[in-house]
């Protein structure tokens, strides 16, 4: 009775999870996660059936290391293209745990006299490299347009559909059939929202909003979706009195009848809390107790940083601030495992004249100083390290929208695409390419020797896969009609393919990389900001590419990680047959 658990923990475990690692050096991930997750499930009740997985997948596995050995030692061209596939299966691997990292979404709200189709808002938000986005309603056109777009999908309940969702099981089962599995995973959903601040907005619906919550967390149950989507609603920060200091924060008590069981759901389903946080509101109210500068992630200097003085931690924003206020108030609770998530938050770009800091100068700062926060992982004071999701709000501005000017001027874009303002992002990565400071283009080297120019030009058009049609006569790229002109083209065009690595901008010395963009007239390159402020597409390099023979310095040194990989094998092995 007391030698099996001990028996299954050790001997069966232990061949288990090497078996794990020789599974996974020998692109067999799959076939490992089975049996490890057949043993934890079953809880090794015999040793039996443990060594009955582990043989009959070690032989699957052993076939597929013979292979790739083979195809190692045979054939030094073929051992690169394992290696390539080897290195393609543990990308796929680890995006298993890309949600993990902390993203940018943005909302997309429809309030706009003419409101751009789903497929032209799709193609914005792929130009400018949004990955995440949250939707006001579950609307068909936009899911079908979102279809195999990669892009993750926050979808909602409009709170005037609650009252029947939260009433009735069976309406919530037929809107989860029709918006949810009608699309899943085509389309790939990840949160539903039920309602939007609930609690603030329509109280009345209160009482039902966390049945409305669990009906629809049991509809996806029925389907098998419980674990891909989660189900949350988002809340004001305005329901968490006495925000500052964070530590002594609290939710206002009247709703505690409502926010228990939600936090006791969001808890047991692993779902996270969804706030709408707005500094421009908390700064607009202050009367002038908030500085403006706190309020934009503006840097400060630590005499003027706010600080709380319980645990005498410092706050440079009221971003921060309301995040670790949230987590303290949840602790009050006692519910200390509840991720949190911004589901809105940014600023006004334009307003009435009684709101002189909603500007354009303003709502870019923020945004821009919100979106480096997110994408550097500083965390909170609370929680360094740890970075909070957020949706910015909102993708276009929404003329339609009701209350003063401010309330109409969210948006990054207007309704025809163009940006309302640059962003400044440099260094934070690829997402929301209006930024210009951080453009960088790739060209023909001033005073370069033409016959190496025309060498390089054959062989980026040639091997080097560039489409060069561009070039032909009669189309826009072939005037100036020169080597150095094209030349700057098709290096551009490759730099761009290849990840804009410096590497990818070599061609034997005879080219450069530069901050000036080189389109002309309607020769526009790859990189530069288009009449939408939305990048030129450049197709990412296809993995079954065979071109290796680069003009540029060579990336990828012969043999040296198929070596790696089989010394790591053989130390495997060793461990295995010991």
């Amino acid at each position: 009775m007391f030698l099996c658990p001990l028996f299954c923990f050790s001997s069966s475990f232990t061949l288990t999870l090497l078996y794990f690692i020789f599974t996974f050096i020998s692109n067999n991930f799959i076939s490992s996660s089975l049996s490890l997750s057949l043993i934890f499930l079953q809880h090794c009740p015999t040793f039996f059936p443990v060594v009955s997985i582990f043989l009959s997948s070690l032989f699957f596995s052993i076939v597929v290391s013979s292979l790739q050995l083979w195809v190692l030692f045979v054939s030094p061209e073929n051992s690169e293209m394992a290696c390539l596939l080897i290195l393609v299966l543990v990308f796929a691997v680890s995006q298993a745990t890309a949600d993990e990292e902390p993203y940018i979404g943005v909302n997309i709200g429809t309030d706009l006299s003419i409101m751009p189709h789903p497929t032209q808002v799709v193609a914005l938000l792929k130009a400018q490299q949004i990955r995440h986005i949250r939707l006001y309603d579950a609307d068909r056109g936009m899911l079908v347009a979102l279809a195999n777009s990669g892009i993750r999908v926050m979808v909602s309940i409009p709170n005037e559909q609650l009252l029947g969702i939260g009433q009735s099981n069976s309406t919530a089962a037929n809107w989860v059939s029709r918006n949810i599995v009608a699309h899943y995973p085509a389309t790939n959903i990840t949160a539903i929202c039920v309602g939007s601040e609930v609690l603030t907005t329509l109280p009345n619906a209160a009482r039902i909003l966390v049945n409305a919550m669990k009906f629809v967390h049991s509809a996806l149950v029925a389907s098998n979706l419980d674990n891909q989507i989660k189900v949350s609603s988002p809340l004001a920060s305005s329901i968490i009195l006495d925000s500052f200091p964070p530590s002594q924060a609290f939710f206002n008590r009247s709703w505690n009848p409502v926010l228990v069981p939600m936090l006791n759901f969001l808890q047991s389903t692993g779902s996270y809390l969804m706030l709408n946080i707005y500094p421009y509101y908390d700064y607009m109210q202050s009367n002038g107790v908030i500085p403006l500068d706190y309020a934009l992630f503006k840097p400060l200097s630590p005499t003027k940083e706010a600080v709380d003085a319980n645990t005498l931690v410092h706050y440079s924003n009221v971003f921060d601030a309301m995040v670790d206020a949230t987590y303290f108030a949840m602790a009050f609770l006692n519910f200390t495992n509840i991720p949190v998530i911004v589901t809105e938050t940014g600023w006004p770009s334009k307003g009435d004249s009684n709101e002189p800091d909603a500007t354009m100068e303003n709502a870019n700062t923020y945004n821009s100083n919100l979106i480096r926060h997110v994408m550097n992982k500083t965390g909170t004071p609370k929680r360094p390290g740890i970075a909070v999701s957020t949706y910015i709000y909102e993708l276009y501005n929404e003329d339609l929208k009701p209350g003063p000017i401010s309330e109409k001027n969210w948006g990054l874009f207007d309704a025809n695409g163009d940006p309302i303002y640059i962003l400044r992002l440099t260094d934070s990565g690829s997402l929301l390419a209006n930024d210009t400071t951080n453009q960088t283009y790739c060209t023909a080297k001033e005073g370069a020797d033409p016959k190496m120019l025309q060498a390089a030009l054959d062989w980026a058009c040639g091997p080097g896969k560039v489409d060069c049609s561009s070039l032909l006569q009669g189309k826009p790229c072939y005037e100036p009609d020169n080597v150095i002109a094209h030349a700057t083209y098709a290096f551009d065009t490759y730099y761009h393919r290849m990840g804009k690595t410096s590497d990818a901008c070599d061609f034997n010395g005879v080219a450069d990389i530069t901050t000036t963009d080189p389109s002309h007239g309607s020769c526009i390159f790859p990189g530069s900001l288009g009449r939408n402020g939305t990048m030129v597409n450049i197709t990412a390099p296809s993995m079954n590419s065979t071109s290796s023979d680069s003009p540029g310095r060579n990336i990828y040194g012969r043999g040296g990680f198929g070596s790696m990989l089989l010394v790591i094998k053989v130390m495997v092995w060793s461990l295995i047959l010991l």
